[in-house]
């Protein structure tokens, strides 16, 4: 088998709620709005590249207080990790990754919110005290070519 088939990417991305509002950033590469996260690098911890990547998408500076789930996306090769973080410092603004940053209430999300994203904010949104285990098997394809309609 080729090397690159035994190779995952791990993302981690970050639930950040004020009022019961939850902080999306709208993408700049695509008219998307999604949780603030992304792609570990070589060296990072965990915490260390939620912190990063929430800093990167949104100026915020946080601090990692709970796994809320862990989601196997195998189409993408990818194994996504969510946690409810707390804002600790940094400016809200957009950056060179978001045109756009604020924070939604869960019932009133755009209506481009990632599907993927939107079914993590619900999950968090369970309070359960253990982490949810998901299997997310849409392509981004797909979830793209879904109608608005039928978004989550």
């Amino acid at each position: 088998m080729p090397d690159n088939l035994h190779n995952f990417r791990i993302a981690v991305y970050a639930l950040i709620f004020d009022d019961g509002r939850v902080l999306l950033a709208h993408r700049r590469d695509i008219d998307w709005w999604n949780l603030p996260g992304g792609g570990m690098e070589i060296g990072e911890t965990v915490e260390e590249a939620t912190c990063r990547e929430v800093k990167e998408e949104t100026g915020l500076e946080v601090q990692v207080e709970r796994l809320v789930g862990v989601y196997s996306k195998p189409q993408k090769q990818e194994v996504v990790l969510t946690f409810r973080c707390r804002v600790t410092g940094g400016e809200l603004q957009a950056t060179e990754e978001s045109r756009a940053c604020s924070y939604f209430s869960p019932d009133a999300l755009p209506r481009n919110t990632l599907p993927k994203h939107r079914e993590r904010i619900l999950d968090a949104l369970l309070n359960q005290e253990a982490a949810m285990l998901r299997d997310q098997l849409r392509s981004s394809i797909e979830d793209q070519q879904l109608g608005e309609d039928q978004l989550l």
